[in-house]
């Protein structure tokens, strides 16, 4: 997964990745040409006093110092400007593929596992990449040059490398194996804590209502501590490189000064090969310690990749049609024929056989006990779901061979927990039509009674909202949603159970005033409240997910029993309607 990743996302960045690939070989070749001129500079200019060799000599070794500086500037520039641009463009996907998916895959990852793994782990792959190009690139040229170049100083200590560096690679090695399994780990207790701490800023109104601050405290610390052990045994094992890394180079340079000692005083070597082939063997260590380290990066990279991998391979169960209809010849008009819909893994289907037609001008009323499938039913009319028996049409074309953008154009939805963004009112209301006016702006809010206590802040259209509207009441920002959808002047109005915050009489004006808006369009409302609907030109009753009564008001009340004892539970409240 992680080698498709990078091969799919890196393919754009051939050139900057081919610069990385020449400069990182310039500089480590000077970066293994200075150890030998600084041995030249021992047995040809120390030993010998030659002071202009020396002059020379180091005139050159600056030059070369200066060479490898420039061309590690430049690669970790170019590399770096590669793994930011990698991580824009894997979050850039991962967030439109989840822009795709329906409400049935958003609850499948759920949305903590979906914003860790387009940020933490995002994060992780792009640190592997940047790591790769500064290092990894480095390392094998460095090793294998290191070689080449110490066995021109002498053959005689090559026996050493064999010995130092697969044990090494060896004991480095075995830590990393036990270090696999628990960035596997980490990386799902981080998607607890997201969830556990998501949960708790969103519901924090319900804790304090309950007084269960301490329980939701020790929740919390149950799966920080989860994630803090598995952190610190990870953590223990990492801590283990540094001191085998650093036993493993001292005991090297003391095996080369023990035997390079006697091989000098048998004439073999001179005393600045020595050093050479030291900062050689010294250099061939460090590549194969950086080698390794990355290696430490590459398996929690690779479970990162394998997450996000999962997101960019989940094709919405909603995919929009090879020949999209983009000109309906109807308007106004939805009709549900015989619609059954099932959830994957449920036992029963949650809607059967539900048919009926709401056409433009006329308002169709949904009502049924809790369960009944009211907003399911409401959510396949803009593909929120797709239906798994009969079919959805709008202005008389199936919504599934419909071009979404043509199908949302038509709808105005206010779902059951309105949603609002974080900025201004004006913004927030320009999610139905970007290009409105203020004046058409006031005109919906009048409409949705939201005007009064819009007006009444001080700054107007340009009053802040929160994250979610936590900063005004339920009923505003049930009527806030309201004045969104009626902005964009849609076809169908879609109205799930979006008065229960209001009261009565809001809620009676709300609606007086949304009929000649609604005029030329068709309006399906579900709602609990009998007086929400009693005016209603058509009144579906469900009950268990199937249709048990379709009709108005004063004919359902005497012919369908689960309507009669709605209203019976209502009478107070319907009798002051």
């Amino acid at each position: 997964m992680l080698i498709r990743l990078l091969r799919g996302h890196l393919r754009p960045y051939r050139g900057p990745l081919g610069a990385v690939l020449l400069l990182q070989l310039v500089g480590t070749m000077a970066s293994l040409y200075l150890p030998s001129l600084n041995a030249d500079i021992i047995d040809n200019g120390i030993a010998r006093g030659d002071t202009d060799y020396i002059i020379s000599t180091g005139g050159w070794m600056l030059l070369v110092s200066a060479l490898q500086i420039a061309c590690s500037i430049a690669a970790v520039y170019f590399g770096a400007r590669t793994a930011m641009s990698f991580g824009r463009d894997v979050r850039s996907a991962l967030f439109h593929r989840v822009g795709q998916f329906s409400s049935r895959e958003v609850a499948q990852f759920g949305a903590p596992s979906l914003i860790t793994r387009n940020t933490n782990d995002v994060q992780q792959v792009q640190m592997l990449v940047m790591m790769t190009c500064t290092m990894l690139v480095a390392a094998p040229i460095m090793c294998i040059g290191g070689v080449i170049m110490a066995l021109r100083e002498d053959v005689g200590l090559s026996w050493l490398m064999v010995v130092c560096v697969p044990v090494l690679v060896l004991a480095l090695g075995l830590i990393i194996r036990r270090m696999v399994p628990l960035f596997r780990l980490m990386q799902t207790r981080i998607d607890t804590v997201n969830r556990v701490l998501r949960e708790q800023i969103t519901g924090i109104r319900v804790v304090r209502a309950f007084v269960r601050e301490p329980y939701e405290t020790e929740r919390f610390a149950a799966a920080n501590d989860d994630l803090t052990s598995v952190a610190l045994r990870a953590g223990r094992l990492m801590a283990l490189l540094f001191p085998i890394v650093i036993l493993v180079l001292s005991a090297s340079s003391v095996a080369v000064l023990w035997f390079g000692a006697a091989r000098i005083d048998s004439g073999q070597i001179e005393v600045g090969a020595l050093t050479a082939f030291l900062s050689y063997l010294m250099q061939i260590l460090m590549s194969v310690m950086m080698a390794t380290f990355m290696l430490i990066m590459v398996p929690r990279a690779a479970v990162c990749a394998e997450r996000i991998s999962e997101v960019l391979d989940t094709d919405s169960t909603v995919r929009p049609p090879e020949r999209p209809v983009t000109e309906p010849t109807a308007r106004a008009e939805l009709e549900l024929r015989g619609v059954e819909f099932q959830y994957p893994g449920a036992a029963a289907p949650v809607l059967r056989d539900v048919s009926f037609r709401a056409g433009p001008g006329r308002t169709t009323a949904i009502i049924g006990s809790t369960g009944a499938g009211k907003t399911t039913l409401l959510s396949l009319v803009p593909r929120l779901f797709d239906v798994t028996g009969g079919c959805v049409l709008v202005d008389g074309v199936d919504v599934r061979e419909l071009d979404p953008d043509v199908l949302w154009d038509r709808i105005g939805l206010v779902p059951q927990k309105p949603y609002l963004f974080t900025g201004t009112v004006a913004s927030n209301l320009r999610y139905g039509n970007p290009d409105a006016t203020d004046e058409e702006l006031w005109e919906c809010l009048e409409i949705a009674q939201a005007r009064d206590f819009v007006a009444a802040m001080p700054e107007g259209l340009a009053a802040p909202i929160a994250q979610g509207g936590t900063n005004v009441s339920g009923g505003q920002r049930q009527r806030l949603a309201i004045a969104r959808a009626l902005v964009r002047r849609p076809e169908i109005y879609l109205f799930d159970d979006s008065f229960s915050a209001l009261d009565l009489g809001t809620d009676a004006r709300l609606r007086a005033a949304l009929r000649p808006v609604t005029a030329d369009a068709a309006v399906v409302i579900v709602a609990q409240r009998v007086s929400t609907i009693v005016d209603a030109d058509q009144i579906i009753v469900l009950e268990d997910g199937a249709v048990v009564g379709i009709g108005r008001h004063d004919e359902l009340v005497e012919t369908c029993p689960t309507y009669a004892e709605i209203v019976e539970s209502q009478l107070p409240m319907g009798a002051a309607a």
